[in-house]
C-alpha cells in the first residue's frame, strides 16, 4: 500500500469557514465526441446531525438540526468500459465511498492530530472497498465484466485536507496565483517515467498516457492517500481528464486566478475544453470560502 504524503502548505489564514461562506459547484458534461456520459461526482457537507424525537417547544424549525459541519467534501469518478459498465462503476464508486464517508467522519470527529494516522487508512480502506463493490457486481453481472472506474475524492475538515487518488483524475490546489497539482496519475506512462524509460516531456504523447495502471474494479487498485494545511482563501478543484486533455494547467491557473464564482469558473473551464475538442466525458468540481457580504 502507498504510505500517506504530507504535502506541506501555508498555515491556514483565519478562522473555519462558515456554511454561508462556502462557494461550492460541480458540472459534467459528455462532450463534443461521446453521446454517453460515464462520469459521476459529488459535492457535500458532513455534519453532527441533531434528530429531535419528541420536544415540548412546539417551533423547533430555528434548531441548528444540521449541527456543526465536520468536512466538505468533493469526488468524482470517470468510468472506464462499455457505456452502461463505465457508467454504473463510476456511480458504484462514489455511493460506496459516500456511505463509508458518513462513517469515517463521524468516527473522527474534526480530524483530531491524535487520530489522524487512522483515518489516513479509512480513506484508503473506504476506496478499497468501492473497489471490492465494482467487482463484486462485475462477477455477477455479465454485461459488466471489465468495468472499472477512477476515484478522486478531497476532504476538508479545516484547517486539514485529505485527498485520496485512484487512477488519472486530478485534484488540483491553487493558491497565491500558484496551481499545484496534489495527485499523481496512476498511469503506464507515468510509471515508465517514473523509471527512467520515458522522458517526461514526452509522456503526453505516449499512447499509454490514459492507461490506467491502478483503477477501481481493475486488477489492480492502489489507492494513494495524502493530506495538507490549508489556506482560508485557497481554491481546489477537481477533474476527469476530459478536461486536462485538452485545457492546459496555465489555462485552468488563468481561470482560477480570475474567478467570480465557483459556478462561473466551472462553466469557463468546460467551455474552454468543448472548445478545445470535447473528446471525452468533462467532469468540472470547484469549492473555496469567500468573505460574508
Amino acid at each position: 500500500m502507498t504510505a500517506p504524503v504530507l504535502v506541506t502548505a501555508s498555515l491556514p489564514i483565519g478562522p473555519k469557514p462558515a456554511d454561508d461562506e462556502l462557494d461550492l459547484f460541480g458540472l459534467t458534461h459528455p462532450g463534443r465526441v461521446r453521446s454517453d456520459n460515464q462520469d459521476h461526482f459529488l459535492i457535500g457537507t458532513l455534519h453532527r446531525d441533531l434528530v429531535i424525537h419528541g420536544s415540548s417547544l412546539g417551533d423547533t424549525a430555528d434548531l441548528p438540526l444540521r449541527g456543526e459541519r465536520l468536512a466538505t467534501f468533493a469526488m468524482v469518478a470517470d468510468g472506464v468500459g462499455g457505456r452502461a459498465a463505465g457508467a454504473e462503476a463510476s456511480q458504484l464508486a462514489v455511493e460506496t465511498t459516500a456511505r463509508y464517508l458518513n462513517t469515517a467522519m463521524a468516527c473522527f470527529q474534526s480530524a483530531a492530530p491524535a487520530h489522524e494516522d487512522a483515518f489516513l487508512d479509512a480513506l484508503r480502506d473506504g476506496a478499497l472497498q468501492a473497489h471490492d463493490t465494482v467487482r463484486a457486481t462485475a462477477a455477477q453481472r455479465p454485461e459488466y465484466k471489465g468495468m472499472s472506474t477512477t476515484l478522486t475524492i478531497a476532504i476538508g475538515a479545516w484547517p486539514r485536507m485529505y485527498v485520496v487518488q485512484v487512477g488519472d483524475s486530478r485534484c488540483y490546489y491553487y493558491h497565491g496565483g500558484v496551481l499545484r497539482q496534489l495527485t499523481r496519475d496512476q498511469t503506464v506512462a507515468q510509471q515508465l517515467v517514473d523509471a527512467g524509460a520515458l522522458r517526461q516531456s514526452r509522456m503526453h504523447e505516449s499512447p499509454l498516457s490514459h492507461v490506467l495502471a491502478s483503477a477501481i474494479g481493475s486488477g489492480t487498485a492502489e489507492p494513494a492517500v495524502s493530506r495538507m494545511r490549508m489556506s482560508r482563501d485557497a481554491v481546489v478543484l477537481l477533474c476527469s481528464d476530459g478536461l486536462t486533455k485538452h485545457v492546459s494547467d496555465d489555462a485552468i491557473a488563468g481561470v482560477l486566478r480570475t474567478m467570480r464564482s465557483a459556478e462561473q469558473a466551472c462553466r469557463d473551464l468546460l467551455q474552454l475544453a468543448l472548445d478545445g475538442g470535447g473528446s471525452d466525458n468533462i467532469t468540472v468540481l470547484i469549492g473555496r470560502s469567500v468573505p460574508p457580504p
